[in-house]
């Protein structure tokens, strides 16, 4: 009887930015910087809104599980991201591969759904201001939330499943800084085609319906403005949604850019540089956008922290 050979991978390598040794000091210390921000920021969010029932409607709380969002993504790919740029070894255990994966599909899904419900809130608040406080109760916005949750865990949990499934028994070297779906396809050695069969509909759900409807709602959103009779109704309509609106626009693009191309011309250093935009730069703008460009926001920091000192 014939022995088969199949040594299965224990361990990957992730490539990272391991071509470019002469950046790995300046990578470092941007990534850092970066991760520092994301946390900070993001954490202050969750506790200015957390300790400042003034900041207890729709539109904070999502930006509270955004937050949270935000903090998960971030801390799941840049411990590793760090340790790589540091340390010659590069290496990620099977298990901690799949969980880093299965971390990250949970939270970058469910800040693309986050986006989504955000938008309808501000069409409902600046479409239909009368329903608004009917329309978006507690009890429907903690539904959406856990909603969200829920239905991105169980995607990761798919996305993850069908990966534990796949064999790995040649090249182990990730040419990612982080696990990632695509690049871990190509180490394959059994058929992907249920794999991808699901990464397409997945983008045709999480990229492409959500992109639509975040659309449709600016659409509404932007022609109610416009028929308001004074600048100043028209000014302040508007700046309760264009923090939103810029992180859409930026999270989207990082997203599109680096999944929307199909698999067989699946580019490393696209992905790794969407990489950094949705995993590490976009945490780091989210907080910073919605607190510069937010009175209420401001004020709730400004108390946290004069309630810290005393």
């Amino acid at each position: 009887e014939m022995m088969i050979d199949l040594t299965l991978v224990t361990e990957f390598i992730l490539q990272g930015f391991s071509e470019h040794p002469e950046y790995h000091v300046l990578l470092f210390s941007c990534f850092l910087s970066l991760y520092s921000v994301a946390l900070i920021g993001n954490i202050l969010i969750i506790l200015a809104i957390t300790f400042n029932p003034g900041l207890h409607i729709p539109m904070y709380f999502f930006l509270f599980n955004l937050a949270t969002m935000d903090v998960i993504c971030t801390s799941s790919i840049m411990p590793k991201a760090l340790e790589g740029l540091l340390s010659k070894d590069s290496s990620i255990s099977y298990g901690g591969c799949m969980a880093q994966l299965y971390f990250l599909i949970w939270s970058a899904s469910s800040e693309l759904l986050l986006l989504t419900v955000m938008a309808y809130d501000r069409y409902a608040a600046i479409c239909h201001p009368l329903h608004y406080s009917t329309t978006m109760s507690k009890a429907f916005c903690c539904k959406l939330a856990i909603g969200v949750w829920v239905l991105c865990a169980f995607n990761a949990a798919i996305h993850t499943g069908l990966m534990l499934r796949l064999n790995f028994c040649g090249p182990n070297v990730i040419t990612h800084f982080f696990c990632e779906v695509p690049p871990l396809l190509l180490l394959s050695c059994s058929s992907t085609y249920v794999n991808s069969i699901m990464i397409v509909l997945a983008d045709a759900f999480y990229g492409i319906l959500n992109f639509l409807m975040t659309i449709v709602s600016y659409g509404f959103i932007i022609s109610s403005i416009l028929k308001m009779r004074t600048a100043e109704g028209k000014k302040k309509a508007f700046s309760t949604c264009s923090s939103h609106l810029i992180v859409v626009c930026m999270y989207y693009t990082a997203v599109f850019y680096a999944y929307i191309s199909p698999v067989s011309s699946y580019s490393a250093e696209k992905s790794k540089l969407a990489g950094v935009l949705y995993t590490m730069v976009s945490p780091t703008l989210n907080p910073l956008i919605y607190t510069l460009r937010n009175k209420e926001v401001k004020a709730a920091l400004r108390k946290l922290f004069t309630f810290s000192r005393n």
